[in-house]
């Protein structure tokens, strides 16, 4: 045994460079898998930095007990030894021009301070305030601008005598929502007349927090709160971020995947290892090692390779995790530091040990049974294997089959519209644990499928002249190795294919959930009495403003045959462009006529009213018969459960003032924006009117939704990358495999650059047969899954992104190929028919 290991364990360390490339894709996972880890590091510590409303250096966070601390207790805090800087956290708010202004203290300067200023100079006396730079934007309120504002209330709520309030700085904060002004605690309790404040934040001297919190604790009283600000700060970020170990569960989901793909390209190279030595491996046979210290000795290489690897992957992702936050920081984005966690990065490398190992197994115990007799023939390769075996085919057969009853499962069981009680979560499990059997089956079925699919990709190749069909014979000729390497491809392919769809089905539901909520930039209303009819023709009047479109809305009509109160309106849909995304189960929305009447989903499961189905709407004593139109899957516009046209609402006894009115910026961009939210303002002055910036709700979901989708996309992306590397080791590999090949194609005449060719072709066919099974398998489970959601989302298939992937990945597995192809390329043909 221990000669055997010896000799097998010399041969790698002799060859350092064949132990990286063989374990290049154990080396990427260790990367990825550390890189996460670092990047939860950074994400916690910055998102407590960002996300938080309690500084970093308020160590202790003190509570009043009912109505907040009073202004004597803070200063008692202030002279408290060991604090450093206390400061108490007050906000008021009021009405400018008919829109909120939220007011919110905060010192302008020192450790404890949250704000910078940008313009101008901070508040110093009474009166002044700082505002951010969307707030000054969409409000008018520029640095010297004077106005009046209420900041006092009554028992009942309303306000009191307005105070002349000057801006006099603009300030810069983490979230600037467009409604908020500045100014330190005694100037904002002044203008309150409030002698309390809702918390107080003690920066503390190192060593201090133990006295500092029991002097605190007498300080406030019982019932009274004094916790770290540490804990402060993970409760808000936590409840900002929606708790960043849940996301980063998430995250480790496609690292697992990440691993097995690794797992699966790992296993496949040392199977070409292995088959490049088989006589070696013959020789130690001949000589008298068993088949058991064989296997051994191949593990302990294995294992070898897995410490190499993956104290190589760890060191690559510590010097880009520290790396991160100064590229971030030169572009004006501070980033924590994820410092050295030495548990995980020794985790990561066991890890990576062991996955080793186990991708060796197999490779290992089929090369142990290599005869001694193979020592005596000449080539140093035994022929390819293109059988799988009765065992593994009935294995994949019945993987197949267990994935098509789950999915079958799936499919009998989805929701019904709007169904009750209905738990998706319990479904998607079912969707993935389908997904995954599939997977397994195509792992175990890969070489028969391939063959196939070769014959129908290569189809063009094989047009092209020789080097084609060459291309096309070196990938069929070994139909076990591009089975392992497509199957690895295929993977990412499947996980971005089933991003892009589910992330555009995703889309479509939010356009046509905002297209109801939020057909338009903007929505004024009124809360008691209706507007002035003239108001439309007045706002239409503005240059910054078009799409204006008023409408009339009524409560508590009902349907033939149901209770159910509903609200109707009348708002013309032709006349809004955002409606233009809004779908429907039948009919059609367009060119309503009286007598006619669109349901909303809800209003035709509670009267059961279909298309071309007559009925009478109800109002008080009043009623008109209608025709239903078209249903909608989901809520009308403005959350109406029906639409009728302004004559029939005329009839139910709708006012002739209007309810509101819609109106678009005439351009896109938050500068036209609040010009035309400035305008509006101006427009439509006067008692209980407010103007809705509905464009802010929609740019939210939005930006939310392509965030999470280059989250999704780049995570995946991991397991692209290591199938890429896949594609670039099996080719390399083969390359020494073949180089007697190599060397009689060139003797037969074919140029230098015809080989590289035609061992790019090769490279470039296994992310065809990839991508190829990634698309099969991708798009069919991510209908499924958007399916499962119960959402009612509509199948979307982004045709021009899925042949982009399929594009990008055959070219970037073709450029892996293209420096081993380069190398094979520059050998000598008397060379390499000399070698064995």
């Amino acid at each position: 045994m221990s000669g055997v290991l010896r000799t097998q364990l010399g041969e790698s360390a002799r060859r350092p460079s064949r132990l990286l490339l063989t374990g290049m894709a154990v080396l990427v996972a260790s990367f990825v898998v550390y890189a996460t880890v670092l990047a939860q590091q950074i994400t916690r510590a910055s998102i407590l930095d960002g996300l938080s409303q309690t500084p970093e250096a308020a160590a202790l966070v003190v509570t009043g007990k009912d109505n907040g601390v009073t202004t004597e207790q803070l200063a008692r805090l202030a002279r408290v030894p060991g604090v450093t800087a206390a400061v108490g956290r007050v906000d008021a708010g009021g009405e400018v021009n008919g829109r909120g202004l939220s007011l919110s203290s905060d010192p302008g300067s020192g450790p404890l301070s949250t704000v910078k200023v940008t313009e101008g100079h901070y508040p110093a006396r009474t009166g002044e305030l700082a505002v951010t730079p969307r707030t000054a934007d969409r409000m008018g309120l520029r640095v010297g601008t004077t106005f009046q504002m209420a900041t006092t209330y009554d028992e009942d709520g309303r306000p009191g005598k307005p105070r002349s309030l000057t801006v006099v700085g603009v300030v810069s904060v983490p979230d600037d929502y467009g409604q908020q002004a500045y100014a330190p605690q005694p100037q904002i309790s002044a203008l309150t007349g409030a002698d309390r404040v809702s918390v107080v934040e003690l920066a503390v001297a190192p060593g201090q927090e133990a006295p500092v919190r029991s002097a605190a604790e007498a300080i406030a009283g019982a019932g009274a709160g004094v916790r770290p600000g540490a804990d402060v700060r993970l409760d808000e970020a936590r409840a900002v971020a929606d708790d960043v170990d849940d996301v980063f569960s998430v995250v480790a989901m496609f690292v697992a995947i990440a691993l097995v793909a690794a797992g699966l390209v790992a296993a496949s190279t040392f199977r070409i290892i292995f088959a490049q030595r088989t006589k070696q491996l013959a020789l130690l046979r001949a000589v008298g090692a068993g088949r058991g210290a064989l296997v051994r000795a191949l593990i302990a290489e294995g294992a070898m390779t897995g410490l190499a690897t993956g104290v190589v992957g760890v060191l690559a992702a510590l010097g880009l995790g520290h790396l991160v936050p100064v590229i971030a920081g030169a572009f004006g984005t501070d980033l924590a530091s994820p410092g050295v966690p030495v548990l995980p990065a020794l985790g990561v490398i066991a890890l990576a040990v062991v996955g080793t190992v186990l991708a060796v197994l197999t490779p290992a115990v089929s090369a142990s049974k290599v005869s001694p007799l193979e020592a005596l023939r000449t080539a140093s390769t035994s022929p390819a294997r293109k059988g799988i075996g009765w065992p593994r085919a009935v294995i994949g057969v019945l993987l197949a089959g267990g994935a098509g009853l789950v999915a079958a499962y799936v499919i009998m069981n989805l929701p019904t519209p709007d169904q009750k009680n209905y738990d998706p979560q319990s479904m998607l499990m079912l969707v993935v644990a389908s997904g995954g059997l599939a997977f397994l089956a195509l792992i175990a079925l890969g070489p028969v499928l391939v063959r196939p699919l070769l014959a129908a990709a290569g189809w063009p190749l094989r047009r092209l002249g020789p080097l084609g069909r060459l291309a096309v014979g070196g990938v069929g000729g070994a139909p076990r190795r591009a089975a392992a390497v497509s199957v690895v491809v295929a993977l990412g392919v499947t996980l971005i294919a089933g991003s892009l769809v589910g992330a555009s089905s995703v889309q479509a539901l939010l356009e046509r959930e905002t297209a109801s909520s939020a057909p338009a930039d903007f929505e004024v209303t009124a809360a008691d009495t209706p507007l002035d009819p003239k108001l439309a023709d007045q706002v239409r009047a503005r240059k910054e403003l078009t799409h204006v479109v008023p409408y009339r809305k009524i409560a508590a009509v009902t349907v033939t045959g149901s209770e159910t109160k509903l609200e109707a309106n009348d708002l013309a849909m032709d006349a809004v462009p955002g409606i233009a995304k809004l779908d429907v189960k039948k009919g059609t929305w367009h060119g309503l006529r009286p007598g006619q009447v669109i349901i909303s989903g809800f209003a035709g499961d509670v009267s059961d009213l279909k298309v071309g189905d007559r009925t009478t709407i109800t109002a008080g004593r009043r009623s008109v018969p209608v025709t239903v139109a078209a249903t909608l899957p989901d809520s009308a516009p403005l959350g109406s459960g029906l639409v009728l046209t302004p004559q029939d609402l005329t009839t139910l006894g709708a006012p002739a003032g209007y309810s509101g009115l819609l109106a678009d910026a005439v351009r896109s961009g938050d500068v036209a924006r609040n010009a035309a939210d400035a305008a509006l303002r101006q427009t439509v002055t006067g008692p209980g009117v407010g103007v809705t910036v509905l464009a802010d709700q929609r740019d939210e979901i939005e930006s939310a939704l392509s965030t999470l989708l280059l989250i999704a996309i780049g995570l995946i992306g991991l397991t692209v990358l290591i199938a890429v590397v896949g594609v670039g080791t099996t080719t390399a590999l083969s390359v020494v495999e073949r180089v007697r090949e190599s060397g009689l194609l060139r003797a037969l005449g074919l140029s230098r650059g015809g080989l590289r060719a035609m061992l790019t072709a090769e490279s470039g066919l296994y992310g065809v047969l990839g991508a190829l099974l990634g698309l099969l398998l991708g798009v069919p489970y991510a209908w499924l899954a958007v399916s499962a959601l119960g959402q009612n989302a509509p199948l979307i298939l982004p045709g021009f992104r899925l042949v982009a992937v399929f594009v990008v990945l055959v070219i970037l597995t073709a450029l892996a190929g293209v420096l081993p192809a380069r190398r094979a390329a520059r050998v000598s043909p008397v060379v390499a028919l000399a070698t064995e």
